[in-house]
């Protein structure tokens, strides 16, 4: 008796990758939301346990690998570089994206968080001497008409959202700019899993040394509150990781970076249908012109690599 066997073609295989890794990050978000509003979490301590408990899982498979590799990195890596991607770029936007969580909610943080891919082209444009094109440059006002939408309502007199919910998001979008770019040399040299291992547990570290951890950890422990703190760090963060690195395999960084902008979409359903956070049709329409932007820069942009692609899957603050 023959039995079918049902064979997925391995662009589909990819594209059902990254929407999924997209989706554990932006579920994650909202997560983390119902962890600071209902547990009484700060924003340090998850941090903290997000990249310690991710990093360490991480740098295991690494060694498992590679563990050759793994060691070699710690020995004759340039420090400098590794601390500056851990500190400044994924510990920077990890604890940027859990505050503007804090202060605002999951959905318009991360929204605001893929802002990061307009300044990855201003950047680009400045070191390049090239400008952007006449589209290039209409989805950089894109964004930008899609951010003031999202956080002023439409009604420019006033904001919809708080002050500081919008500074922090919009650092997290600066730093996740910084940790796309500065970590490509070691990522190519050494690998995505050992840099971003190393990184992440360099950066968790540093993050439980300034929290004084384990201080700002749940009010009360319940298994919900469990469940949801294993669901940041193994699905929202370590899950994501390897379909994101998986997808890369069957699909071109541009195709990733543009299916993953079901990120964004996917925290606001969650925090819609989970937290009943509401949002005005303009905020709708700009952050949908903000999910719109992402998707055109992706699209144009010429000089992004598969190395950078997979540092922008290793500390996706969503």
């Amino acid at each position: 008796m023959k039995y079918c066997q049902l064979r997925i073609p391995r662009r589909l295989q990819g594209y059902l990758m990254v929407l999924l890794s997209a989706t554990f990050w932006g579920v994650s978000g909202t997560a983390a939301q119902k962890l600071f509003v209902v547990g009484h979490v700060h924003p340090g301590w998850l941090v903290s346990i997000r990249m310690l408990g991710s990093g360490a899982l991480l740098l295991l498979g690494s060694v498992m690998r590679q563990a050759s590799t793994s060691l070699r990195l710690l020995k004759r890596a340039a420090w400098g570089p590794l601390l500056a991607f851990a500190i400044v770029g994924l510990l920077g936007v990890q604890y940027t994206y859990f505050e503007a969580i804090h202060t605002g909610n999951a959905a318009m943080a991360t929204l605001l968080q893929y802002m990061g891919p307009s300044f990855i082209a201003v950047y680009g444009a400045l070191t390049t001497r090239r400008w952007p094109s006449p589209v290039g440059f209409g989805a950089l006002l894109l964004a930008l008409g899609g951010t003031l939408l999202l956080v002023t309502g439409g009604h420019l007199a006033h904001l919809a959202v708080p002050a500081t919910a919008i500074v922090w998001g919009l650092l997290s979008a600066l730093f996740l700019a910084f940790y796309t770019i500065y970590p490509v040399p070691l990522i190519r040299q050494w690998g995505s899993l050992p840099v971003v291992g190393w990184g992440m547990v360099i950066g968790g570290l540093v993050a439980a040394g300034l929290t004084r951890f384990p201080d700002g950890g749940p009010s009360r422990w319940t298994p919900s509150i469990l469940g949801l703190v294993l669901f940041v760090v193994l699905i929202g963060t370590l899950l994501a990781f390897f379909l994101y690195l998986a997808s890369l395999t069957r699909l071109s960084p541009t195709e990733a970076s543009i299916a993953g902008s079901a990120e964004p979409i996917s925290a606001v359903l969650a925090a819609t249908l989970w937290l009943h956070v509401r949002f005005t049709s303009m905020q709708m329409v700009g952050g949908m012109a903000i999910v719109a932007a992402v998707v055109v820069v992706a699209w144009l942009r010429p000089f992004e690599q598969r190395s950078s692609a997979s540092a922008g899957a290793s500390g996706r603050g969503g």
